[in-house]
C-alpha cells in the first residue's frame, strides 16, 4: 500500500471562496493511510445493504411477519436514504467534516444494533430508519471529504480507493449474510456494527479536521435550480434502476441453471469482485481522460451487455445459457461498479462550489434507483414476464439513461462554449 507523497499547496476553491483555516492543504499524492479508514466505513455501510438479502425468510419467521414485510426492512433503508440524504447533506455541509463523518457513522452503528436486538418488527423497522439516516449522511460526507482533501489530478484514484470499500461489500455482503446467518440473522448485523466501531476509532485517530468554505443553506441548495444538474443526477438513478431490476431477482434469473446453494454464493462473489475491478479501472481512467468520456463508454457497454443477456436468455440452449448468463452477470458487475467514480467526478465538476450537497443528492439518486429497480423488476414479473426477460427491461432503462447522459454532456459543452465566448463572432 502506498503512503502519502507529502503535502502540497491546496487547489484553489472552484467557487472562488478562500478555504477555511481549518482545511488541510491538499496532498500531492493520495493519502492512502488516512483514506483507508473511510474505505472501511463505506464497506460497513455497503455490506449492511446486502447481508439481509438472503435471510428474509429467517427474519420473517423470527419476527412473525410475512416475507414481503420482511423485505421492507431492505426497501425502507433505501427510501429513507433517498429522502433524508439531500436534507442532511445540505444541513451539515458547512460543519467540520470529520465530526460529521463520526456522528453519521455512530448513528449508523446505533441503528444496526437496535435492528440486531429488536424483539418486534416495528423496532427492527425503526432501527433500519436510524441506520439509513446515518448511512446516507456518511456516504455524502465521505465523498465530499475526499473531493476537498485530494488534489484534482488524483481525485479519481482517491474516490476509487474509498468507494472500493462499498464494492468489496458488494462482493462479500450476500455470502457473509448467508454464511453467518446460519446461526442467527441478527449476528451479521452485530458484525457490521463491530466493523463500524473499528472504522470510527480509525477515523477519530487518523482523519485531519476539514471544513468547507462556509455559505448559507440557500446558497448550498442553489444548484438544485439547475435542470442540467438534476438531469445529471437522474443518470445515477437510471444506472442503479437498471442494475437492481436484475440484481434484486438474480436468484430467480440464474437458479434454473445454477440450482445449488453454493453456486449462488460463488456467483454473487464473482459479481462483487467484478464490481471492484470496474471501480479500480475507471478510477485510474478518470485521472487520464474526461469523466464524461469514461462514463459514455461504460453506459454503452452496459446497454450492449443487457441486450446480450436478453438474447442469451431467449435463444441460447440450456447448456450454453448456463455459461452465457454468467458472462452477462459478471460484465454487468464491471459496468455497474465502474460507473460510480466518473459519475461522481462529473457531478462534482458541474457544481464545484457545492460538492457536499451534490454528493448527498447523488447518494439519494442512487438509493432511489435501487428502490425503483426492485419495483420495476417486480412489476415486470407480476405482469407475466419470466425472470429471463428482465435484462431486456434493464436494457430499456439503460437506453433512456444513455440518451439522458448524452443530452447532459451536450448541454454542458454548449454551456462551456458560451462561457468562453459569450458574444457572437464578428
Amino acid at each position: 500500500m502506498s503512503t502519502p507523497e507529502g503535502p502540497g499547496p491546496s487547489d484553489p476553491s472552484p467557487s472562488g471562496a478562500a478555504p477555511s483555516s481549518s482545511a488541510p492543504s491538499a496532498p500531492v499524492g493520495v493519502p492512502y493511510s488516512t483514506l483507508i479508514w473511510l474505505a472501511v466505513a463505506t464497506f460497513t455501510t455497503g455490506i449492511d445493504g446486502y447481508v439481509l438479502a438472503g435471510l428474509l425468510p429467517d427474519i420473517a419467521a423470527d419476527l412473525d411477519v410475512t416475507a414481503a414485510l420482511a423485505g421492507q426492512l431492505v426497501s425502507v433503508f433505501a427510501l429513507t436514504s433517498a429522502v433524508a440524504g439531500p436534507i442532511l447533506g445540505a444541513t451539515t455541509s458547512g460543519w467540520e467534516q470529520r465530526r460529521v463523518i463520526m456522528a453519521a457513522l455512530s448513528t449508523f452503528i446505533v441503528g444496526n444494533l437496535l435492528n440486531a436486538i429488536a424483539p418486534t418488527y416495528s423496532l427492527a423497522l425503526g432501527g433500519r430508519v436510524i441506520a439509513a439516516l446515518g448511512g446516507c449522511l456518511l456516504g455524502a460526507a465521505v465523498t465530499g471529504y475526499v473531493v476537498h482533501l485530494v488534489a484534482e489530478r488524483h481525485r479519481g484514484r482517491a474516490l476509487s480507493f474509498v468507494l472500493g470499500g462499498w464494492m468489496t461489500a458488494t462482493a462479500l455482503g450476500v455470502p457473509v449474510g448467508l454464511i453467518l446467518g446460519q446461526t442467527s440473522w441478527r449476528f451479521p448485523l452485530i458484525l457490521v456494527s463491530a466493523v463500524g466501531v473499528i472504522a470510527l476509532i480509525g477515523i477519530g485517530l487518523r482523519l485531519p479536521p476539514l471544513r468547507y468554505p462556509s455559505s448559507t443553506l440557500a446558497a448550498r441548495l442553489k444548484p438544485l435550480a439547475q435542470p442540467r444538474l438534476v438531469a445529471g443526477l437522474l443518470v445515477s438513478t437510471g444506472v442503479l434502476c437498471a442494475s437492481y431490476t436484475c440484481f434484486t431477482y438474480a436468484v430467480l434469473i440464474l437458479e434454473p441453471t445454477h440450482p445449488a446453494g453454493w453456486m449462488m454464493i460463488v456467483i454473487m462473489c464473482a459479481y462483487g469482485v467484478a464490481s471492484m475491478v470496474g471501480n479500480a479501472i475507471t478510477g485510474r481512467l478518470v485521472d487520464r481522460f474526461s469523466p464524461v468520456r469514461v462514463l459514455t463508454v461504460i453506459l454503452c457497454g452496459l446497454l450492449v451487455n443487457a441486450l446480450f443477456g436478453a438474447l442469451a436468455f431467449e435463444l441460447a440452449a440450456p447448456v450454453a445459457f448456463a455459461v452465457l448468463s454468467l458472462v452477462w452477470f459478471v460484465l454487468a458487475g464491471i459496468g455497474n461498479g465502474g460507473h460510480a467514480v466518473p459519475q461522481q467526478a462529473r457531478l462534482a465538476a458541474m457544481a464545484p462550489g457545492t460538492v457536499a450537497v451534490v454528493m448527498a443528492l447523488n447518494a439519494s439518486a442512487v438509493s432511489l434507483g435501487g428502490a425503483l429497480g426492485g419495483g420495476v423488476g417486480g412489476i415486470a414479473l407480476t405482469t407475466g414476464l419470466v425472470p429471463g426477460h428482465l435484462p431486456l427491461v434493464a436494457a430499456a432503462v439503460l437506453a433512456i439513461t444513455l440518451s439522458l447522459h448524452l443530452l447532459v454532456a451536450r448541454w454542458s459543452r454548449a454551456g462551456s462554449a458560451a462561457a468562453i465566448d459569450p458574444s457572437p463572432a464578428g
